[in-house]
């Protein structure tokens, strides 16, 4: 709720403090007098824009400043919170200043804000509703949300879980949508893929089969001169096996070495060491020579095989090449094999049995399962509440002096599941026995909205009333919502708004005085033109100082003096607007000229104490 307003230089009011109560606070005054500067003082404080022309004429800036107060743990404390304002227990602080020239800036606990965060938050706190809003009660949306916050937390549960399952139903429709239309695309994808596995089939490429053809081809390239570095290898180590002669080679010198180190080794540990070193380097001679012999044998110069060779690493070689396309970088053999891998992979996720098309279907069903689950259970639980808020509705209008009107909750099934729901929620006014329900925006003149607005609003407080308590409440502005309509009626806004009041905090700018009469705080806003000063006695009290006799208005000498109005003196020939409270005969006095046009009329003044004297005892009543 909304503690105190004050608003410097803003139009017409100079200064002006507004002490707003908890329940119903009525704020009146003659047409033209500076009540919407209140409503737009509050507007700034709610995040509107801010126009350079609301600055009072001479000043360089307007301020409004607000005291709001909130629960600690709700959402609006929170998002204040993180903006960086600062909670003081559970007040929060709101100011916006317009200067002349430039831009408006906007301040929250203590802290510069972008005039979008007091939307957000004053958002949550205050509602305002007049003439645009009656425009807002005939749009589809905002007849859907009335219905559905009759339902308590429990239903906004509810209303959440669906928008959460037709999200999750249109992201499956989406993603299979989008598989289905790139189908042309995966069937190209699918034919390139199988030509280039069926290449590589056909190649039969192994693991380094590459690495072995290019040293096969190395040998075979030049097989002459490995041979005679074998031979001559072999010849050193183990001799020439068609020699006749005795030539020396390392085999036979190395046994001869053996042999005498082995005749004396017994002799000396040393020699006996050595002898068995020689003895080893023997064997490791004779198995090289050996392998040389084998490797000689299988040594071939076979052209034959060489073409072979080279028909083979060229047949690898541009399967490197062309299989994957240009866009794949393969460079040997187990490149490709590792591509083949993949590209195996990617052929059955496009095109196996349990393919990808086949679980986003899967996955659609599911999800349009579950939606439809929901939303039955969603649409039941609108069909409960319809019936519950047409019974309440219809009889706060016939309260309301709509007698014979009734509400009706028309839920028109849709074709498909939308985001909000499986039906179309239509809120329509049957206005007398017998004649069709009708749209509100068809069946509803200015004065009936109003009520309708009215009665949807104290119906749906009782109903968050009952469900939440709340020691912090919520501020519903009404601007003029007793439009259009008088006499009784106008009793029975008045009754209603003091009702609403038990759970909200109520302020409701009037022109009927049977609406005022039930308000806790009235507050009047009153123009005047500033006429010369007169010199004020210096001693006593200001609030009990009496006027001067030459005081060419002794009312206006008490209105700038009165604490109650807490005002700035303005330069003589101003026009300036004051907010002051009224209570006992001057509240009497400004209902009778709510009533008569005349607050001296003796007639209507008895009528004002009737009609407050009515709300005293109205206001007594469960």
């Amino acid at each position: 709720m909304i503690e105190s307003l004050h608003i410097e230089d803003l139009g017409v009011i100079e200064e002006a403090d507004l002490p707003l109560s908890r329940g119903l606070t009525a704020l009146t005054g003659e047409t033209g007098a500076g009540k919407t500067m209140v409503l737009t003082s509050l507007g700034l404080l709610l995040g509107q824009r801010a126009e350079t022309t609301i600055v009072r004429t001479g000043a360089e800036r307007s301020l409004v400043e607000g005291a709001f107060l909130v629960d600690p743990d709700s959402r609006a404390a929170s998002r204040a919170v993180e903006a960086g304002a600062d909670l003081d227990d559970d007040l929060l602080l709101a100011s916006r200043t317009v200067p002349s020239t430039g831009r408006s800036r906007a301040y929250l606990g203590g802290r510069s804000v972008p005039a979008s965060v007091l939307s957000e938050v004053g958002g949550r706190l205050v509602s305002v509703h007049g003439q645009a809003d009656q425009l807002r009660l005939r749009s589809a949306a905002a007849q859907r949300a009335a219905l559905d916050s009759l339902g308590g937390p429990d239903h906004a549960a509810l209303c959440r879980r669906y928008s959460q399952a037709y999200q999750a139903r249109r992201q499956a429709a989406q993603e299979l949508q989008e598989w289905q239309a790139s189908a042309q695309a995966r069937a190209v994808e699918v034919a390139q893929l199988r030509t280039w596995l069926e290449a590589l089939e056909e190649v039969d490429p192994r693991s380094g089969e590459d690495r072995d053809l290019t040293a096969e081809a190395e040998r075979l390239d030049h097989a002459e001169d490995l041979r005679s570095a074998a031979t001559g290898a072999r010849t050193a180590l183990s001799g020439e096996e068609s020699a006749t002669g005795q030539a020396p080679d390392v085999v036979s010198l190395i046994a001869y070495a053996h042999r005498s180190l082995s005749t004396e080794s017994e002799r000396d540990p040393a020699l006996a060491e050595l002898a068995t070193r020689t003895q080893r380097l023997g064997i490791d001679a004779a198995d090289i020579a050996a392998e040389l012999g084998g490797y000689l044998s299988s040594l071939s110069a076979d052209p034959a095989r060489l073409a072979q060779v080279q028909d083979r690493r060229g047949e690898l070689a541009r399967a490197c090449r062309e299989i994957g396309g240009p866009q794949e970088q393969i460079d040997d053999v187990d490149t490709l094999l590792a591509w083949g891998e993949r590209a195996a992979a990617r052929l059955a996720e496009l095109d196996g049995p349990q393919d990808t098309a086949t679980v986003l279907a899967e996955r659609l069903a599911t999800a349009d399962e579950e939606l439809a689950d929901v939303g039955d259970e969603l649409s039941r639980a609108r069909r409960r509440l319809g019936e519950r808020l047409e019974q309440a509705v219809t009889t706060e209008l016939e309260g309301l002096e709509m007698k014979g009107a009734r509400l009706v909750v028309a839920l028109e099934p849709l074709d498909e599941a939308g985001p909000t729901g499986l039906e179309r929620v239509s809120l329509e006014l049957v206005s007398h026995p017998g004649a069709p329900a009708l749209p509100l925006g068809k069946g509803a003149s200015g004065g009936e909205l109003s009520r309708i607005m009215l009665a949807l609003e104290v119906v749906l407080a009782d109903a968050a009333a009952s469900a939440r308590p709340s020691t912090h409440t919520r501020t519903l502005v009404f601007d003029e919502i007793d439009a259009g309509v008088g006499g009784r009626a106008a009793r029975e806004i008045g009754r209603r708004l003091a009702r609403l009041a038990r759970h909200h905090q109520v302020i409701v700018v009037t022109h009927l005085a049977q609406v005022a009469a039930w308000a806790d705080t009235h507050l009047v806003v009153r123009k005047e033109t500033v006429p010369n000063p007169v010199a004020a006695p210096a001693a006593g009290p200001v609030g009990g100082a009496e006027p001067p006799a030459s005081s060419p208005d002794p009312t206006l000498w008490e209105s700038v003096n009165d604490p109650r109005t807490n005002v700035r003196k303005s330069e003589p020939g101003r026009t300036r607007t004051q907010v002051v409270v009224v209570e006992g005969q001057e509240r009497q006095r400004e209902l009778a000229r709510m009533l008569s046009g005349h607050e001296d009329s003796q007639a209507a003044v008895r009528h004002a104490a009737e009609l407050l004297q009515e709300a005293v005892v109205g206001q007594s009543d469960p």
